[in-house]
């Protein structure tokens, strides 16, 4: 009993997964393995006598075409002796009257069934002579042997009365002692390619699911909610990929993650000093202002105050929700992106009588754009209040709507302490404050900016800011002319 539990415990600690890209690499390179040497058994063993036959058929009629060029050369006779030994051909030339140019025997060279072809010669002579096409071709047997001749004749010159002949015989040897070394061989080969297919598989399988299995550890931990943990790839390209866009996904949901608990923290804060200041001033008025008209309308005017606050708090949070979470969808027109921005000026009016503040307002008439009226004007009112809050000493801010390249580019400017170059990618995120924004001229929700990012990033558009420290910045968007 003891046994079959050591068994058991062993065979589930290592049993394969049939279904696991480690056990599928190796299996994959086992079948293309044998059947590699399948197809090698195969044409070697069966196709190889076929073969062979047709490539010395081959062989042959290129000797021959080979002669008939040279044919009349000055060293004609040795050449056609060079190719007859070198090829294990038997070449025999003569005229029509029997007169013999060239036979082997004439260099000493004498094959061992020389009677033989010298028989075949007369009766390759009559058929050459009977037939229409310039050559014959005849395999004939080699009597006390079991193999076969490839015999051909051709004309060399076909003049009347004066024709040349050549004659070639090539032996067709039986292949089967070379099938029989060759099948010993593809033994030896046939385990030696299963052995080295077999390891090359294991190898390449761990080196490719290795990472792969890290990559798999590390994502459950990136499941556990352990944010910012980065992927480790291997060897190859797509892992690599794999590994650079997870690392990629972790960060951004550690910076999600972050932005969530800054904008709790944040949220809590804005709405709780408010709040606060509405239920400490209703007590106030409660019992002691309640009977000083003076003093109750100032506490009366400061839980107004904050009222607005929580209310455009609410709303902007209201509005970036619907912005990130896709509900809020683009209702694109065509309208006048002056008019427009002359009716958000006119609630400025009451900073400008009596507070001091100068806004320039530059812009061609008749200049139209194609967006969303309502959200461009939502743009432009936060893009203004950020100028206003930052405008510096001068209370200055400039305004300007200009035509170029088939665009409309929007700029709003003011002369405030600017921006540091460090932190000019970060001002569009939500609640940060760059640290040159030392005191707020108002009070703001901190999501302004990230709004207008919003907006501009559903628009598809071009948007960004230009700052220099003690000049001011210059916030500038553009929009499709109409």
């Amino acid at each position: 009993m003891k046994l079959n539990s050591k068994l058991g415990g062993l065979w589930m600690k290592y049993k394969p997964d049939f279904q696991s890209l480690k056990f599928k690499l190796w299996l994959y390179f086992i079948l293309f393995a044998v059947i590699l040497m399948t197809v090698l058994w195969f044409l070697q063993i069966f196709f190889l006598n076929t073969y062979y036959e047709e490539m010395k058929i081959k062989e042959t009629n290129k000797t021959a075409q080979l002669i008939m060029m040279h044919y009349g050369d000055e060293n004609f006779i040795n050449d056609v002796s060079k190719l007859s030994s070198n090829n294990d051909l038997y070449i025999h030339i003569e005229t029509s009257d029997g007169s013999i140019i060239f036979e082997p025997g004439s260099t000493g060279i004498k094959p061992t069934s020389y009677l033989t072809y010298l028989h075949e010669i007369g009766n390759l002579k009559k058929e050459l002579m009977e037939s229409s096409a310039p050559s014959v071709a005849l395999r004939i047997p080699v009597v006390g042997t079991n193999y076969n001749t490839l015999a051909y004749a051709t004309y060399l010159d076909r003049t009347p009365g004066n024709e040349v002949m050549l004659y070639l015989f090539s032996p067709l040897y039986p292949v089967g002692s070379t099938i029989s070394i060759l099948r010993n061989q593809l033994i030896y080969v046939t385990i030696i390619s299963l052995f080295v297919a077999t390891m090359l598989g294991i190898y390449l399988s761990r080196r490719v699911s290795k990472p792969l299995s890290g990559i798999n550890r590390t994502a459950k931990e990136l499941a556990k909610g352990h944010y910012g943990i980065r992927f480790r790839g291997g060897h190859y390209s797509e892992i690599i990929n794999l590994a650079d866009t997870l690392t990629y996904t972790s960060l951004e949901l550690e910076k999600a993650s972050n932005l969530q608990k800054d904008l709790i923290a944040n949220v809590s804060h804005d709405l709780r000093t408010p709040l606060t200041m509405v239920k400490s001033y209703a007590e106030m008025i409660r019992d002691l202002s309640g009977d000083n008209p003076e003093k109750r309308n100032s506490h009366l005017q400061v839980i107004i105050d904050e009222a607005d606050r929580l209310n455009i708090l609410v709303s902007d949070m209201l509005t970036m929700s619907r912005l990130q979470s896709g509900v809020s969808k683009l209702e694109k027109t065509v309208f006048s992106i002056k008019e427009a921005t002359e009716s958000i000026l006119q609630s400025y009016g009451v900073l400008v009588e009596q507070e001091g503040y100068l806004i320039l307002f530059d812009c061609p008439d008749n200049l139209k754009v194609y967006a969303d009226e309502a959200k461009i004007k939502q743009v432009i009112s936060n893009l203004l209040n950020n100028a206003v809050k930052y405008c510096g000493t001068d209370r200055t801010v400039y305004v300007s709507v200009k035509k170029q390249s088939g665009k409309v580019r929007f700029e709003v400017t003011d002369h405030g302490m600017g921006i540091e170059p460090s932190e000019l990618e970060h001002i569009w995120e939500r609640y940060y404050k760059a640290s040159t924004n030392h005191v707020r001229a108002t009070g703001g929700s901190g999501l302004g900016l990230s709004i207008v990012k919003n907006i501009l990033s559903l628009h598809n558009v071009d948007f960004g800011v230009n700052s220099k420290l003690g000049v001011g910045s210059t916030f500038w968007f553009e929009l499709k002319l109409a």
